[in-house]
């Protein structure tokens, strides 16, 4: 039975190149997927091209095309990757640019388009996540990107495509768009495809499978994560699947890694909703077959809903923040006044926060006051943001942390002020007869 490798070149947008590198030269690939796109991703990337209409792609995929086209030409490794963000086509142009410099020619580079549905969104009573409609949203709305599906991604390798881009696609479906390819599986067979689902499912987060994320001393400890190894997922043509990686890399592959993944972002493992079919990984059964090699079976799928998933990126305010440490004997007790102190400048001064927090990090920012006062830490980082509608409000918070090396306990140091736009994202569903991709072809 035929099988095809698959790597896992990347888990987020700032994730580390020399894996998918390694991956690349030594992983006897036939695949190499790069996932970088998150929901806030997106949405900064729409904000970015709004500012320069040539920008708006991944800002490592200059870098990541540098590091891995050269060598996935010469081993024969096609690249798929959700890099565009918010423009697809400049990324393809970028890549082309890159094989050319390399002196790579007649490399064949296909850009999916049409995730971007913000024209046919804009103004509309699509109903939000969060409550209200898109037209509720006003001028605040920068962005709505439908999670596309596999079939353009396999359309573009099936004519002939050496590195695919796309923009908004489904985590998994970067992962099934080369298993349709490769095996010509039907578009309507479902527990095929819930299959591949499961397998782009477990190689989207790259090293969160091979021990990056599992680690946890003393209990899970994972050697070598400094040199931690990208997974590689064995394909079958039936759909079940090995998860394995380059030998000699760090991390591992254990039972336990894959079950963490598996349970990874899943609401109802009966029904995982995707935008080529319902998955289904109630009956998935794992199994560890040799150091590093663990067998996966057992998942299925039903019919897709025929609806996909949107994110809508909006403007929601701008938040200010600003930190400051104490150290020493009473650093607790001095950062505790350091936070008085702010909350009152802030209201005498009539900064309005829509919401606020003011922490100790490392004493009770995460689990609060209570679990705080169970011990004196030594040091402490005082903490304070609020949410305000405009960006002059947001900025006082920031500063009058600040003012505190002078105004405030005694020994405060290290302070630091930040002012940002805050860009939210709400979802939403749509029939996916309203989003319209397309393949562009270009050749370096």
């Amino acid at each position: 039975m035929r099988t095809t490798r698959i790597g896992a070149g990347a888990g987020y947008s700032g994730d580390r190149i020399e894996p998918a590198v390694e991956l690349a030269e030594r992983g006897a690939l036939h695949y190499l997927v790069f996932e970088c796109l998150g929901e806030r991703t997106v949405a900064l990337a729409q904000q970015a091209r709004l500012k320069n209409p040539d920008d708006g792609y991944d800002p490592l995929l200059v870098a990541r095309m540098r590091a891995v086209l050269p060598v996935c030409r010469a081993n024969g490794v096609k690249i798929v990757t959700n890099m565009g963000a918010a423009n697809p086509l400049g990324a393809a142009e970028a890549t082309r640019t890159i094989a050319r410099g390399a002196g790579l020619s007649s490399l064949r580079i296909a850009a999916v388009i049409g995730d971007d549905v913000l024209s046919e969104a804009r103004g509309t009573e699509l109903a939000l996540d969060i409550g209200g409609t898109v037209a509720g949203l006003g001028n605040r709305v920068v962005s709505a990107n439908a999670y596309t599906g596999a079939g353009p991604i396999a359309a573009a390798l099936s004519q002939g495509a050496d590195v695919v881009i796309t923009g908004r696609a489904a985590d998994p479906s970067l992962f099934l768009g080369p298993l349709i390819a490769e095996f010509g599986w039907a578009v309507d067979d479902w527990p095929l495809l819930g299959k591949g689902v499961l397998a782009g499912h477990l190689l989207e987060c790259a090293g969160q499978v091979t021990g990056g994320y599992f680690a946890d001393p003393p209990y899970k400890p994972v050697a070598d994560l400094a040199r931690l190894g990208f997974p590689i997922g064995e394909v079958r043509e039936d759909g079940d699947l090995v998860i394995t990686k380059v030998a000699g890399s760090g991390g591992f592959v254990t039972a336990a890694t894959v079950k963490e993944q598996l349970l990874y972002e899943i609401h109802d493992p009966a029904r995982h909703f995707q935008p080529d079919v319902v998955a289904d990984f109630s009956a998935v059964r794992v199994e560890e077959i040799a150091p590093d090699r663990v067998r996966v079976t057992g998942a299925s799928g039903a019919a897709k809903t025929g609806l996909l998933k949107v994110s809508v990126g909006y403007r929601d305010g701008f938040v200010g923040e600003g930190q400051i440490s104490y150290a020493g004997p009473g650093a607790a007790a001095r950062g505790r006044l350091a936070l008085e102190i702010v909350r009152e400048r802030l209201a005498l001064t009539g900064v309005c926060m829509s919401e606020s927090c003011f922490d100790l990090i490392g004493a009770d920012a995460l689990h609060g006051a209570e679990h705080g006062r169970d011990h004196a830490p030594y040091e402490v980082r005082v903490r304070v943001a609020g949410r305000a509608d405009s960006f002059i409000e947001a900025a006082r918070i920031g500063e009058e942390v600040e003012t505190l090396y002078t105004n405030g306990p005694a020994g405060g140091g290290g302070a630091w002020k930040a002012t940002r736009e805050v860009i939210a994202i709400a979802s939403a569903l749509v029939p996916e007869t309203m989003v319209r991709t397309a393949i562009r072809m270009i050749e370096s």
